[in-house]
């Protein structure tokens, strides 16, 4: 199984960035730990960041066909941005939203998701470890599948 992980705009700059929301381990941290876990669960992975929409479009649109589940932490996006939703929706490639801090108990800008009408599931809150739930599941749901 191959799955793609997307990450957002700033998120390239975790361990920087407002730490007591977001931690002081950096997006490298994240990304090993991402690939460790793929490596356990028997999982191709593919990790991209970017902080332009339409470079985060344009990485879904081509995982059609050749990806098999998307765990998607649209950032700043997720609030905003309806391409990436429709990007999600084009594909339908199953995904799951991930959010490293509780966006439900953040401002009130954060509690739209654009994306969250299309994935499966949203998890909050876990930190880091949320992703790795993110593949657990979609890794899950493809097995029964």
């Amino acid at each position: 199984m191959k799955l793609l992980v997307l990450n957002g705009p700033n998120l390239n700059m975790l361990g920087i960035r407002e730490p007591e929301v977001y931690g002081s381990a950096t997006y490298a941290q994240l990304c090993e730990q991402i690939r460790a876990h793929a490596a356990i669960l028997g999982a191709q992975i593919e990790i991209y960041q970017s902080n332009h929409e339409g470079d985060l479009v344009d990485k879904i649109q081509a995982a059609y066909g050749s990806v098999d589940g998307i765990v998607i932490n649209p950032a700043a996006y997720t609030h905003t941005s309806v391409a990436l939703l429709d990007a999600l929706k084009a594909v339908g490639i199953p995904a799951v939203e991930v959010h490293i801090s509780d966006v439900s108990k953040r401002e009130d800008f954060r509690q739209i998701s654009f994306v969250r009408q299309y994935c499966e599931r949203t998890i909050v809150g876990h930190g880091f470890a949320g992703y790795l739930e993110a593949m657990d599941y979609l890794m899950g749901a493809h097995n029964e599948s």
